[in-house]
């Protein structure tokens, strides 16, 4: 701490504190807030001119009273401690651990903001994470070093399909292992029940122990939520390109965090932009979806997968809509599949994965894998048209084959996307091929006839026996 200002205070408008500028500090420099209560609160400055300050202050600020609030400045952005002893820890929103155990004994301390990547240093995203979610390793797979989106809605149950992601993500390919991954898990504005499912879920599967876990309650103030995703990242690049780990980092919900960011903006007077959010939301959400990737020379990679709720299902709505030029592709849950009890409601038409070309084939999963991927999708979009063909003449007045790729089309929703509990990726591979089997071969136009042969015509050949 180098420097205090004392009855600078001018007023308070829910977290965000204003004061006359009586020293020479910078801007996002770290501060400490205290009251009259003798409570000290961290914040930092959110934006400077000549003559004031303001500062958000990260947590409640009840209690203080203009006359009696000091602000001392540390000099220097917020930073983080950071030790490979931050897995199987539990932290709140500004990095305090709140597990009950001992702080964490710092090897290194970062900056929250992040160090930018060289664009040179770069390297493209390679390789496969199997994350036991069929619509995602078979249909659009996961990459090291992406950043993917999962485009949810209010009620869909996308905290459960995190977890059960960071419990059973692993690498596949033969020179990592189990202990160079790691996962990042950030809770961002979550009620107090979601926030224990979380924790509580973990440690049942034992998966926090390979987990920094943050948590950013909906109690909270908005100005912590603004930092969560940025101290949790700044672990996870702590583990990927420090400690060489191969990291993913899991955020959710993203719309909290901005909403949040619109309600500061507008405490602070900001010109909104499109539906109240501010102009610079673009860039903002960059600044957190651009810290994944990989670097020449470095082992570890840092992946995303970031879950937003789009507001009354809208995926042209700002969050979601900026977030997918960001990103590399999106992952679509469906409110229509959820009604139907399908489990994950993931809708594979929508979603979209576009570096899976460059992390499957038979480097890194199966020689087979896009092909088999293709011709799924190619026969379910067929299914889908045959749907709107019979809600027009009946199904009695569709054709042998439209028939055929209707029934393909419930059985891929109720047999493929639909999973009672994680599948290797040679499981799903099986499934998809069961399913295939029951359309004619003249139709697998995806598919050479060595791959027909292989594993198609024999279960189709089984399919006719069974029916005589």
């Amino acid at each position: 701490m180098r420097l205090t200002a004392e009855g600078a205070a001018t007023r308070i408008e829910g977290p965000l504190l204003f004061l006359r500028r009586t020293l020479d500090v910078g801007l996002n420099d770290a501060v400490q807030v205290v009251g009259g209560d003798g409570r000290t609160r961290l914040g930092r400055i959110a934006a400077i001119d000549e003559s004031f300050m303001t500062i958000e202050v990260l947590e409640s600020t009840s209690g203080l009273a203009l006359s009696d609030t000091v602000v001392r400045f540390f000099g220097e952005p917020l930073t983080f401690g950071l030790a490979p002893s931050i897995l199987g820890r539990v932290f709140n929103g500004v990095g305090r651990v709140i597990d009950g155990g001992p702080p964490v004994a710092a090897r290194q301390t970062q900056r929250i903001e992040g160090l930018p990547i060289n664009p040179v240093q770069r390297a493209a995203p390679r390789d496969f994470i199997e994350t036991g979610v069929t619509a995602l390793d078979l249909m659009n797979s996961l990459v090291r070093g992406q950043k993917l989106p999962i485009f949810s809605g209010g009620g869909l149950p996308h905290d459960r399909l995190a977890v059960e992601i960071a419990t059973h993500a692993r690498l596949r390919h033969e020179s990592a292992t189990g202990g160079d991954f790691a996962i990042v898990f950030a809770g961002i504005g979550v009620p107090y029940d979601s926030a224990e499912f979380f924790r509580r879920s973990l440690e049942q599967f034992g998966a926090l122990e390979r987990t920094a876990l943050f948590l950013n309650l909906a109690s909270d103030s908005s100005t912590q939520r603004l930092l969560t995703p940025r101290f949790a990242l700044t672990a996870a690049e702590y583990l990927a390109f420090v400690e060489g780990k191969h990291v993913l980092a899991i955020l959710t919900d993203m719309t909290n965090y901005a909403e949040a960011l619109r309600e500061v903006s507008s405490s602070k007077g900001e010109i909104p932009s499109r539906k109240g959010f501010p102009g610079y939301m673009y860039s903002d959400l960059a600044s957190l979806f651009e810290r994944a990737g990989c670097i020449r020379g470095v082992k570890g990679t840092l992946t995303q997968l970031s879950i937003l709720t789009m507001p009354a299902d809208d995926i042209g709505h700002p969050i979601p809509d900026l977030t997918g030029y960001i990103t590399e592709g999106q992952i679509v849950l469906s409110r229509d599949l959820d009604r139907r009890a399908v489990y994950p409601p993931i809708d594979v038409l929508p979603s979209l994965s576009r570096l899976m070309k460059d992390g499957i084939g038979e480097r890194y999963t199966h020689a087979d894998h896009p092909a088999l991927s293709s011709q799924l999708y190619a026969a379910y979009a067929r299914s889908v048209q045959a749907r709107v063909l019979a809600s027009v003449v009946g199904e009695e007045g569709l054709a042998a084959t439209d028939r055929q790729y209707l029934a393909f089309g419930t059985a891929f929703e109720n047999d493929l996307v639909s999973q009672p509990e994680a599948r290797t990726l040679e499981q799903s591979m099986e499934a998809g091929w069961r399913l295939l089997a029951g359309l004619p071969a003249a139709e697998l136009t995806r598919l050479s006839d060595a791959q027909i042969a292989a594993h198609v015509a024999p279960r189709g050949a089984v399919r006719a026996d069974a029916k005589r």
